[in-house]
């Protein structure tokens, strides 16, 4: 059975973080040890919050703790996302060598949330270059946005060819493997939206229609549920179709409650079973 190491945040209402991907990733059967960053009410895009931080020392402490269980070593990766400090952000690269000591097959994959078109970046200054210069080169995995992608190699990326380019440019940093959400090119046609999954060696994309809605958490989604796939199937190409089929069907079902929170418990179906099946091209 795979097992993935969480460390992310967690939100009491909706679903974000860890209130996200551990939900995800259990379902698809997965077994989960979700490690908390902060606990909030709900999500900070609400403007008005409650809830503590947890101290780096904190975060540390139940690694520790799980590791004086003596199974670490049943790790198979470490997934983390929005990283709100540079002192979390050095925690979870010591949980991450904590880990791969005690499973040396053990690989970690960052998504590395900082900021999207329209909003620019919207973490704490200092973030975006610490994770560009000490996480990403850290990393076996990394799911930017496109935004991402353009900020940590110095790019702006408006084809496919430019895009890839700067896949390769972020492969050239740390990681072997690069998925790339909120994709727009040239080539991609209007009321669509695309992923980009590639290494040096092969480079795949799928499009899903656009879904005019604000979603909160699609992004924690996205980045467990692709992590997963590839950790059980060792392909690029299926992970970035079962990731494409999961994420668009939960979106269309969230978008018929019209909220903006995931509908992920009515429609966790949808994270096994996805009512929705997309090709995936190669692009080299």
């Amino acid at each position: 059975m795979t097992t993935i190491l969480s460390i992310q945040s967690s939100v009491a209402y909706g679903h974000v973080g860890n209130s996200a991907a551990a939900f995800t990733l259990m379902r698809m059967g997965v077994e989960t040890m979700p490690v908390l960053t902060v606990h909030y009410s709900n999500t900070t895009a609400y403007g008005s919050w409650k809830g503590p931080n947890l101290a780096a020392d904190d975060v540390m402490a139940v690694v520790t703790g799980i590791d004086e269980r003596g199974v670490l070593n049943t790790v198979d990766g470490v997934l983390s996302g929005f990283q709100g400090s540079q002192e979390m952000g050095n925690t979870i690269l010591q949980a991450v060598a904590l880990v791969k000591s005690r499973n040396p097959a053990a690989v970690y994959c960052c998504d590395p949330v900082m900021g999207d078109v329209g909003r620019g970046m919207y973490v704490a200054p200092g973030v975006p270059e610490f994770l560009r210069d000490q996480v990403i080169p850290h990393a076996d995995i990394a799911t930017p946005n496109q935004y991402e992608l353009d900020f940590l190699t110095g790019r702006t990326t408006t084809t496919l060819a430019n895009l890839l380019e700067a896949v390769d440019a972020l492969i050239g940093l740390g990681p072997r493997t690069v998925l790339v959400t909120s994709v727009e090119a040239a080539e991609i046609p209007a009321g669509s939206v695309s992923m980009v999954a590639a290494t040096r060696d092969e480079a795949w994309l799928v499009s899903t229609p656009y879904i005019d809605q604000v979603f909160t958490g699609s992004g924690d989604v996205t980045s467990a549920a692709f992590f997963a796939h590839l950790l059980q199937s060792g392909r690029l190409d299926v992970a970035l179709k079962r990731t494409a089929d999961i994420v668009y069907s939960l979106l269309e079902a969230t978008a018929q409650t019209g909220r903006r929170e995931l509908a992920l418990v009515p429609a966790q179906d949808q994270l096994v079973q996805p009512g929705h099946s997309f090709e995936v091209n190669r692009l080299r």
